[in-house]
């Protein structure tokens, strides 16, 4: 299989990056066709993909009709069967737990073509660690997004044993979709701009937990200093606090590290709340009109 051989994309999991991944695939021209087992969840994430393109529009990255021509090529389904039918390119963004990402790709390697090449989204995992149970590791590597509105970076990230075939095929799926690739040479954990991006925030929670500062001075400082429109509790907000304590809680227990635990416990506070940030309105801000928008928050800082 070559480029011009895809034609439908099936995405797992109806979340905030199974949203944003799927505008870009719909506009380089391909069916796309999210997965989830919650009705609920995928009737949720046709409204936010709708508001999504509606961004696109506003910010001249396509016109109207581009946008309405493709949500038309956007389906959902609970029926995994009907998902994996003839589906080319499979990209996963389920919740961070390899026994269940696990558990999705053998599910779907039984149901999908032979020729299917199996991604996954994760932020922090790597490759090797699932891709025998994928049932093809050869045709199995990371095909990791960003978010769309910010950024058209994505991390492509081998193992081992993926065949220089499908990591072609992958890159060339990147291009196509508008997206800049960067090639990992190696297997590495948070890929590239989301190690550096990690640090940043172990230093922001440890600051935190540590009783140093504030949340918002924390912000403060690094938006002061370096004139960026967010600090880094604000940058979890985006993320989602669930998302965040997922990768907090699996990197402490992989690490074995005490002050990642703390960092955990800390977020699992907001998350227990049911405050997951900016997509349920309220996390370490309140939103529509968090306060480090507002020009008081920085007064005094040129």
């Amino acid at each position: 299989m070559n480029i011009n051989d895809v034609r439908k994309i099936l995405l797992l999991g109806a979340g905030t990056m199974g949203q944003q991944i799927s505008v870009p695939c719909s506009l380089a021209g391909y069916d796309v066709v999210i997965y989830d087992i919650n009705e609920g969840s995928l009737k949720n994430a046709m409204e936010k993909i709708q508001h999504l393109f509606g961004w696109f529009v506003l910010s001249t990255k396509c016109t109207q009709e581009q946008a309405d021509a493709a949500m038309k090529r956007i389906s959902t389904t609970t029926d995994p069967e009907f998902a994996a039918k003839d589906v080319d390119i499979i990209n996963e963004s389920v919740p961070e737990n390899p026994d269940l990402k696990v558990k999705v790709f053998s599910q779907f390697h039984k149901l999908c073509p032979e020729r299917t090449i199996f991604t996954t989204n994760t932020s922090t995992l790597l490759p090797s660690m699932i891709a025998e149970a994928t049932g093809r590791p050869d045709k199995f590597l990371a095909l990791h997004f960003h978010d769309v509105k910010m950024t058209n970076v994505v991390d492509i990230m081998p193992h081992p044993g993926t065949s220089k075939e499908a990591i072609q095929l992958v890159k060339d799926f990147a291009l196509k979709t508008g997206q800049l690739p960067i090639m990992m040479e190696k297997e590495h954990s948070g890929y590239v701009f989301n190690y550096m991006l990690g640090a940043l925030f172990t230093a922001a929670l440890s600051l935190k937990t540590k009783n140093v500062a504030s949340i918002e001075d924390i912000d403060r400082a690094w938006m002061g200093v370096t004139h960026m429109l967010a600090g880094p509790f604000a940058l979890m907000d985006g993320i989602g606090l669930d998302t965040m304590l997922s990768v907090t809680e699996y990197l402490a227990e992989a690490n074995n590290d005490k002050y990642l635990r703390k960092h955990a416990q800390f977020i699992r506070g907001y998350v227990e709340k049911g405050h997951l940030g900016k997509k349920t309105k309220k996390g370490f801000y309140d939103y529509p009109k968090p306060a480090f928008t507002q020009p008081e928050f920085l007064k005094g800082i040129e």
